[in-house]
């Protein structure tokens, strides 16, 4: 059934139709946002393994690039919710991008001196302007028109995050990544300065990508800061549900979002980090092919977020997200037990069926929370620290197995499980603050 009103965004305090069309071009704006940090995560896959063969790490230490980035979500999530109250959505969203042009921009550095050390700390700043920029933008999509269709404009404005899953990969591999691999064999065998200029040359292509991106990114930032934006806010007569930052907590189906959603990004974080390490060792493609089967899996996201979101108009939310999280589980199933083009398959229509489900949670976890939202934002943008534990956890199952990637697609499997237990039942609004 459709939300009803007033259930997933706060009360819009609106005059007439001419304000609400005003709601369209920030809408756009903020969908930009969407694609730019899709862009960041989704070229996180690419980069995955290309420092681990450029700065020779295993599998554990190569997530330490998701760490990076989703610790930032955890470590910063209240710190932005407390940007976003007192700044507001606008100035929240150009800070975040700020931030994310800074970390940026960093990748020239640490390429330069070949420091994985240095890629983390830049990784972790982007992770902060991410946090800002989600804590922000994901409400404000929400409530930039009426309370009934927020889960439907989420997910459209989502669907460009998804186009970044297209595009990101397709960017990433054409840019950064090489196709040149050695055994460790190979590099023993070579002269040291022979081996030092390979790895020299495998992190200088980072540089380019993201120098180009932190230049979007000011500019983005520039043109909000001299763009008028409707500032919504909860109406004035709407009481405060009690609203502390823990206080929120109360409200179950949040505290169930928050935990599914933390499974979620975890999941969704696994299957992209080894997508290209799966490929090659499940399916049998090389690097490059892979790197652009990444691309495919991205265009499967999208078209997931767009199919959702118009089914979301037939179909409820809860149910659609249960659905899909089933189809989840049976596809990292194939991808254990499975080989060779099944494999790829898998791959695939697990970037179809994860499609909607963050901005779906998100929208059933603020749900008829009111002035609460904003608080219950955080929390939901502070789970995403799943991102950070979760693929570090494949990383051990897959080491431990012998560097066994397909092993590992047990992690996700579980975690869709969690999302599937929130579809059915968790959602529900109960347990109200009064």
């Amino acid at each position: 059934m459709a939300l009803a009103p007033n259930s997933a965004a706060p009360a819009l305090a609106t005059e007439d139709s001419a304000s609400r069309r005003s709601y369209l071009f920030p809408f756009i704006l903020v969908t930009c946002v969407f694609f730019l940090w899709g862009m960041a995560h989704n070229l996180d896959s690419i980069l995955i393994p290309h420092l681990k063969k450029a700065c020779q790490l295993n599998n554990r230490q190569s997530t330490l690039v998701d760490t990076a980035v989703f610790m930032a979500y955890f470590l910063m999530a209240i710190p932005a919710g407390v940007l976003l109250k007192r700044f507001g959505y606008k100035n929240s969203i150009i800070i975040g991008l700020v931030a994310f042009a800074a970390g940026a921009f960093l990748f020239i550095p640490a390429a330069s001196a070949l420091s994985y050390g240095l890629f983390l700390v830049a990784l972790f700043i982007i992770g902060c302007g991410l946090t800002v920029l989600e804590t922000a933008a994901n409400p404000y999509a929400a409530v930039l028109g009426a309370p009934e269709t927020s889960t439907t404009r989420l997910n459209l404005a989502a669907s460009f995050n998804g186009l970044a899953a297209l595009v990101a990969p397709v960017v990433g591999t054409k840019l950064i990544l090489s196709g040149k691999e050695y055994s460790a064999a190979q590099l023993a065998a070579m002269p040291e300065a022979t081996r030092l200029a390979y790895f020299t040359h495998e992190a200088a292509s980072v540089k380019l990508p993201y120098l180009t991106l932190g230049g979007i990114l000011l500019l983005v930032a520039v043109l909000f800061y001299f763009v008028s934006l409707p500032e919504i806010k909860a109406e004035e007569s709407e009481p405060s549900e009690g609203g502390g930052f823990f206080a929120v907590l109360k409200h179950k189906h949040l505290s169930w979002a928050v935990v599914a959603q933390f499974f979620y990004v975890g999941a969704q974080v696994c299957v992209t980090s080894f997508f290209i390490r799966m490929a090659k060792q499940g399916g049998g493609l090389d690097e490059l092919t892979a790197g652009y089967y990444l691309g495919l899996y991205g265009l499967l996201f999208m078209a997931g977020r767009f199919i959702g979101t118009a089914l979301l108009k037939y179909v409820p939310s809860q149910r659609l997200l249960s659905i899909y999280a089933v189809a989840a589980i049976v596809l990292c199933g194939v991808a254990v037990l499975g080989n060779g083009a099944y494999v790829i398959y898998a791959l695939g229509g697990l970037g179809f069926f994860m499609s909607i489900m963050f901005p779906t949670i998100f929208s059933l976890g603020i749900a008829g929370l009111g002035s609460d939202t904003k608080p219950a934002s955080s929390w939901l943008v502070m789970s995403i620290v799943g991102g950070a534990i979760m693929p570090y956890v494949m990383g051990t199952v897959i080491d431990l197995q012998g560097d066994n990637t397909q092993a590992g697609y047990v992690v996700p499997l579980a975690c869709f499980v969690v999302v599937l237990l929130f579809g059915m039942s968790g959602y529900r609004v109960r347990g109200r603050l009064v």
